[in-house]
């Protein structure tokens, strides 16, 4: 079992100092908007995952006119006790440190204290582009396969270099280089990597998708999800090779691991086109309980599950179920925030469960 016993940050986001303690497995956080629930949430994954979950640059979670911040937490997992602290420096630089040991590279530190959030604007899972897809396949799989995260930044990495020169010989005219079919070689191995694994993992995640869906929403109406992929109809290095002249008129490269894509139906329409709103929220549900499933299966022990102003995302009855299922037959450690106390209270009281409440009033 994981669970956080405690956090206290300094400087991070609207907090200029504040701690606090999580005595019961299940936490109500409540406040009006703009006092700092989804900032309190968000210290807990920035202790997971090393970054935020809502803020692409860690210089957006300094607190503002300050410079630096430190989150720490104490953790529990299997019985034995964690210390985790973060700190960003002065001078912009991330360390990170457990049990007084520094992390040297963050990637080591990913899938050892999984968590799994939440929170409204997820919906562009279901209403976006590929990329929201592919951005929650990689956070799952990252958090399972520490090798998955290693082939990816490498991947991601080489990319980046490919697009640069590609634009670089579109500018000087170039049709030929020696360093292109380098970088070519060099992408092969990670992108078959990651390409593997979400081939073969993404069939049991597609499943539990669909059958958390049809609990949630309480209907099936033939949902079809699929696995995307350019490699799934030739090898990448053959991708490369027929492509190269239309990545040089470009300047980008087109295809490839990086364009992979869930692909969501209803009744064979595409399913953000014809999915009443209901239905987008349950199937967001559906994808992230998946993702906390899957975690759970891997790892031995469920992760913990912070829920974000859920409440206004589902009917009252749905949001029964949700919770029944999260927090009464899942035994891991849950933190939900709301902006209504009396609500917070009613709905755990309905599930006969001990709870702790924090209140952000500032």
């Amino acid at each position: 079992m994981l669970t956080i016993q405690s956090i206290s940050v300094f400087q991070y986001k609207n907090y200029l100092q504040q701690s606090w303690a999580f005595s019961e497995r299940v936490t109500g956080i409540t406040g009006k908007n703009g006092t700092g629930k989804t900032n309190l949430l968000d210290a807990i994954y920035f202790l997971c995952f090393t970054k935020s979950y809502f803020q692409k640059s860690d210089g957006l979670l300094v607190h503002q006119g300050a410079q630096g911040l430190r989150v720490a937490g104490e953790f529990i997992k299997n019985g034995e006790y964690f210390s985790i602290n973060g700190i960003i420096r002065e001078t912009g630089k991330k360390e990170f440190r457990v049990n007084d040991q520094l992390c040297e590279k963050m990637a080591d530190h990913i899938g050892n204290f999984p968590a799994v959030m939440i929170a409204p604007d997820d919906v562009q899972i279901i209403t976006n582009g590929s990329e929201e897809r592919r951005r929650f396949m990689d956070a799952l799989f990252s958090q399972v396969d520490h090798q998955y995260l290693l082939q990816l930044m490498l991947y991601n990495r080489i990319l980046l270099q490919r697009n640069s020169l590609l634009k670089q010989m579109a500018e000087l005219g170039q049709r030929s280089s020696d360093l292109l079919d380098v970088l070519d070689e060099q992408l092969v191995a990670p992108a078959n990597y990651v390409f593997n694994k979400r081939s073969t993992s993404l069939k049991e995640v597609l499943t539990l998708i669909s059958n958390r869906y049809t609990n949630i929403a309480g209907e099936n109406y033939n949902l079809q999800l699929r696995y995307d992929s350019s490699l799934l109809q030739a090898t990448f290095g053959d991708i490369l090779r027929q492509n190269r002249s239309r990545d040089l008129q470009s300047q980008r490269t087109q295809q490839g691991i990086h364009r992979d894509d869930i692909v969501i139906s209803l009744n064979d329409q595409p399913f953000k086109q014809i999915a009443s709103q209901g239905q987008r929220k349950s199937l967001l549900f559906a994808f992230k309980l998946a993702e906390f499933d899957l975690l759970k299966e891997v790892k031995g022990f469920a992760p913990i599950l912070l829920l974000d102003d859920v409440f206004e995302k589902l009917d009252p009855v749905r949001m029964h179920n949700l919770l029944h299922e999260v927090c009464v037959e899942n035994k891991g450690q849950v933190l939900v925030t709301d902006t209504h106390p009396e609500r917070i209270r009613e709905s755990f009281s309905a599930l006969g469960l001990p709870y702790g409440s924090i209140n952000t009033v500032r």
